[in-house]
């Protein structure tokens, strides 16, 4: 599994997990519910931005390594 497909299943799976829909964490994180629809499918070109805050408002950390 590549590193997006692994960050979109695990925000996908977060989201789920807290109870909220797509268009809750949109809310949450300041965007919209089409950029988390794209981060969640690995699709489009969502933002690092849009990524880190809904990341953010699930509780997960996003690391970088080389």
């Amino acid at each position: 599994m590549d590193s997006i497909s692994a960050v979109a299943a695990s925000i996908r799976s977060a989201r789920k997990n807290a109870g909220l829909t797509q268009e809750d964490l949109a809310n949450l994180a300041e965007t919209s519910e089409r950029t988390i629809r794209a981060i969640e499918t690995g699709t489009g070109n969502p933002s690092l931005r849009a990524v880190v805050a809904a990341a953010n408002v699930l509780g997960l950390r996003l690391t970088v390594a080389e």
